[in-house]
């Protein structure tokens, strides 16, 4: 059985290196006038945005963030407009464009906050619905390998990067051609099988499945608790069984099938500790404040 965690992402992505950023946070703050004319410009965008009213509020963001380029609101405000103006699913070039700009505006939010965990995730995702696949590999290495970054979040970019591997191996094994079901008496057995045609392709599988247990290792290094990890750690070594039985190799896809097991149980508890942390953490419902008016949401990176 599949166990697919949630991804942020995802994700979690011509990305400008977090090693390259300064060392400090903010590398000025605006004299007080200034400061007031951001602040006025930025009560506009938040007034504007709440409104639908996204062009107006770009106008507002770019004006704040030439009052003060070192201001991390007015980036991040910028770069959050920007992202609302672009949508999923538009294969326009003036709406890759839009995509582009938020990007560039994010990563000039990172410059100001290389921590900032808003702008990482969603210059992931942009990539990601833009289908920039190269730079989205390329943005999350970068994130694995920032050792600013607390070990959990490296880990879980190392899972990302593993779940890449893992989904390239599942594309193949799940073809027609390739998932056969047999019926014997009353029962369906799924077994999986290699066409001769396929043999180029297969070792570029096997490929991809060394990669992602690469990346899925490097993560367990960083944390040996992280979820994701576990979950696609469990995946690969499905993977790995049905290639091994492709090969004819029974006695590797039983070890494979048998570490797959222990993988997931791993994962499974994990998942578990982290319900029962949340539940711990929920008020009882009589407890709980009433929600806020609705507002129109920024957009989301989860």
């Amino acid at each position: 059985m599949k166990i697919l965690p949630a991804l942020l992402l995802l994700a979690l992505t011509s990305a400008a290196s977090y090693g390259q950023y300064p060392a400090q946070k903010f590398a000025q703050q605006p004299q007080p006038a200034t400061q007031a004319e951001v602040s006025s410009e930025l009560d506009q965008v938040k007034v504007l945005y709440k409104e639908g009213r996204f062009a107006e509020a770009q106008a507002h963001a770019e004006r704040a963030g030439l009052i003060a380029p070192s201001n991390p609101p007015a980036a991040i405000f910028l770069a959050r407009v920007r992202h609302q103006r672009y949508q999923p699913g538009d294969q326009t070039q003036e709406n890759f464009e839009r995509a582009r700009t938020a990007i560039d505006a994010y990563q000039s939010a990172l410059a100001l906050d290389p921590l900032n965990e808003e702008a990482y995730k969603a210059v992931a995702v942009l990539y990601a619905s833009t289908h920039q696949d190269d730079l989205l590999k390329t943005w999350l290495l970068q994130r694995a390998m920032n050792p600013q970054v607390a070990n959990d979040k490296r880990a879980e970019a190392y899972a990302v990067l593993a779940g890449k591997g893992w989904d390239c191996s599942f594309k193949f094994t799940e073809l027609p051609n390739h998932k056969v079901v047999e019926v014997v008496g009353k029962t369906s057995v799924v077994k999986y099988k290699l066409p001769a045609e396929d043999l180029g392709e297969y070792q570029q599988i096997k490929q991809c499945v060394a990669q992602g247990f690469e990346m899925v290792e490097a993560a367990l290094l960083l944390d040996d608790n992280s979820e994701i990890a576990w979950s696609y750690k469990t995946n690969l070594l499905l993977e790995s069984a049905k290639l091994a039985q492709m090969e004819g190799l029974d006695l590797a896809k039983a070890d494979y099938e048998r570490q797959s097991k222990d993988a997931g149980e791993r994962a499974r508890r994990l998942a578990e500790k982290r319900r029962q942390a949340e539940e711990s953490t929920e008020l009882p419902s009589a407890e709980r404040p009433s929600p806020p008016a609705a507002t129109k949401k920024r957009p989301t990176t989860r």
